[in-house]
């Protein structure tokens, strides 16, 4: 078992930045690829990046390529999404997730915190 806890959403403003964190216990953390996601009412669940298991791959989805980094300390168990330049589209409940190897497809994520909301106002 994984149980991952996300934190740091909240309001901000159009190109504003937040870091989102993911707060990892149980299972070996460090052994697993870490990911996250986003949803907007409405929309499908949506591939944001993702990390291999020692931070030396990263994978990034077409929407916020050049504006999040994701991160990890595997000595604090968390991995971080930091977020520059947001839009009113980032708007949505982000979601971190834990699988066994680097992916970017969701079904092959097999724990999932419960996501924080990230709301952007223009």
């Amino acid at each position: 078992q994984v149980q991952l806890v996300e934190s740091g959403g909240g309001l901000v403003q159009a190109g504003d930045s937040l870091r989102l964190s993911c707060a990892a216990s149980g299972r070996t953390f460090s052994n697993r690829a870490m990911g996250w996601f986003r949803q907007a009412p409405g929309k499908e669940r949506e591939f944001l990046a993702a990390i291999s298991w020692g931070g030396g791959m990263t994978y990034y989805g077409d929407s916020v390529k050049g504006r999040f980094t994701i991160s990890r300390d595997n000595a604090k168990n968390t991995v971080y999404l930091q977020m520059n330049s947001l839009k009113s589209e980032d708007t949505a409940v982000y979601y971190c997730a834990s699988a066994p190897h680097d992916t970017s497809r969701l079904s092959l994520y097999d724990y999932w915190g419960q996501g924080t909301q990230v709301t952007v106002s223009s």
